[in-house]
């Protein structure tokens, strides 16, 4: 969602902090973060910049876990670039932003990755999760505590259904999906908690995680090369946070088995907790009910972004999505 901060603003605040003479500054309507919006940046010298705006003022925590993995010997990351005064973010009014270079290419919800990607997708996050994290950059990252934030949430949105009709076009639509899914969601929430308190008991090991490693954070550029992009919300938590990814469907896309075994020829062998990948897919279901259903029924903002979120909240449901596949690795426990 674009925030509330004009682009001369912005062009204004990248000349400024970062040396940046910006011929052009275009928002790119693409991501579902409400609190964030991104735009390309082109400047007069024909070199373009990656611009993330974030509300709020924030100790950009993915500058310092690049940082680790650049380090690490990771290249498949972007680095971004630092003000003039050598700070990986710049505060703007009531905001955070980030530069990054523009990377020319196409994205895993647009474009398949081939299997040499897959392989190197695979490798990449093996490496990712051996990371020794230190303990001072461990204190800066949250950690996996299976909050049940979001399955309440998502209760709590039980009774609204259940209410007269809106007078909002979106949200009645919603509503009448919602009703006519009612125990597909309540399957949901249910198994996401009774799977949560069962694996707290376990103990797994936590590694490093990315949190929301589907296709639309994977970039391809035009040699093929491969990027892991939007490190905003990483966690200490199961493997299985990330690995939930592959194979999961998130966009109908990454949910063919090739794929997988690609994938996993890279990542190496190692051992699956099922139950906690069938958590971890659950509830990423759970939460994207939540934040959608919030957005469309409980606010009233007439803009695009509405009807995307109402289509991305009805794709989760559609054949060889994310919650038929949530059920199936499910049902593969028994």
């Amino acid at each position: 969602m674009k925030q509330a901060l004009s682009d001369q603003r912005i062009i204004n605040c990248l000349n400024a902090n970062y040396g940046i003479k910006v011929a052009r500054l275009t928002f790119l309507p693409i991501g579902a973060d409400m609190n964030a919006s991104v735009y390309k940046a082109e400047a007069y010298d024909q070199s373009s910049y990656f611009i993330k705006l974030k509300r709020g003022h924030h100790d950009d925590i993915s500058a310092t876990i690049i940082a680790l993995l650049h380090d690490a010997g990771i290249q498949q990351i972007i680095s971004p670039i630092k003000t003039q005064h050598g700070r990986p973010i710049q505060h703007i009014d009531d905001c955070t932003l980030i530069v990054s270079p523009f990377i020319e290419g196409q994205d895993g919800f647009s474009r398949d990755l081939t299997d040499d990607q897959w392989l190197t997708l695979g490798k990449v996050m093996r490496q990712i999760h051996e990371i020794d994290v230190p303990p001072s950059i461990q204190l800066m990252i949250r950690r996996e505590d299976y909050s049940p934030k979001w399955r309440k949430a998502v209760q709590s949105l039980y009774t609204h259904i259940e209410s007269k009709p809106s007078t909002d076009e979106i949200a009645s639509k919603l509503m009448t999906f919602m009703k006519n899914k009612t125990v597909v969601i309540h399957r949901l929430v249910d198994r996401a908690e009774q799977l949560g308190m069962q694996i707290q008991g376990q103990l797994p090991e936590f590694v490093l995680c990315h949190s929301d490693i589907h296709g639309g954070n994977v970039l391809m550029d035009e040699n093929d090369i491969i990027y892991m992009v939007d490190w905003d919300d990483p966690i200490m938590a199961p493997k299985e946070r990330d690995l939930m990814f592959i194979g999961g469907g998130v966009a109908n896309v990454w949910n063919k088995s090739h794929e997988e075994n690609f994938f996993y020829k890279g990542y190496g062998k190692t051992e699956i907790n099922m139950a906690i990948l069938a958590y971890y897919r659950h509830e990423r279901i759970v939460e994207d009910i939540a934040l959608l259903g919030q957005q469309l029924l409980l606010t009233s903002v007439d803009d695009q972004s509405r009807v995307e979120s109402y289509n991305h909240f009805i794709a989760q449901f559609e054949p060889r999505g994310v919650v038929e596949i949530a059920f199936k690795t499910d049902e593969g426990l028994i």
